[in-house]
């Protein structure tokens, strides 16, 4: 979907997720009550948004569905979180950061949740953020995601997670390294 080298989109890509991600608001009214999708395309259309066009575009390509969740008056900047029902498939089986990924001696995880997250020019959710998307949807009820985790857990060697079963969101912990194929990460992005 992206060009070598660089972190814009060709136009005639950009058109077909514009389309795609208009559809996505449409269908879902309830994440953005009183977002008006022209002021959305407006923004992306923007020269200046090519980068955030192409980082959505990482979010689609990973099995995101990002869509839109909220508007910052403050910054006017809209706020993309990604509301695929599970957490996306592109983005599973690694570990929580680098040095967690660099200390495993054996069966490495390809990659890691900060490392892919910043590559693809977005932010992961806090645990407070993940609760709030919780609100629109129920999300994560057959995998989980990572969260930020506060920086007096990660000295300790540990991470956090969320996902939500029996329509409860649920906090857990586990070692930064650790890896399954049902866990990845969402992300967000203002734009």
């Amino acid at each position: 979907m992206k060009q070598e080298n660089t972190k814009s989109l060709p136009q005639e890509v950009q058109q077909e997720l514009l389309r795609t991600w208009q559809l996505r608001f449409e269908k879902n009214r309830q994440r953005h009550a009183g977002i008006d999708w022209l002021a959305v395309q407006t923004k992306l259309e923007m020269p200046a948004n090519a980068e955030k066009c192409w980082s959505l575009s990482e979010m689609e390509e990973t099995g995101g569905e990002p869509d839109v969740i909220g508007y910052d008056k403050a910054t006017d900047t809209y706020i993309f979180c990604d509301c695929s029902a599970e957490t996306p498939k592109g983005r599973r089986s690694i570990c929580y950061d680098r040095e967690a990924l660099d200390a495993r001696k054996e069966f490495k995880p390809a990659n890691c949740v900060l490392d892919m997250a910043a590559e693809m020019g977005i932010d992961l959710l806090t645990e407070e953020e993940y609760r709030a998307l919780q609100l629109l949807g129920s999300f994560d009820t057959k995998t989980s995601s990572w969260v930020v985790t506060p920086p007096e857990i990660r000295k300790l060697g540990g991470a956090i997670f969320c996902d939500r079963r029996y329509n409860h969101v649920f906090t857990y912990h586990n070692g930064a390294d650790s890896y399954y194929g049902v866990r990845g990460f969402r992300g967000k992005l203002r734009v």
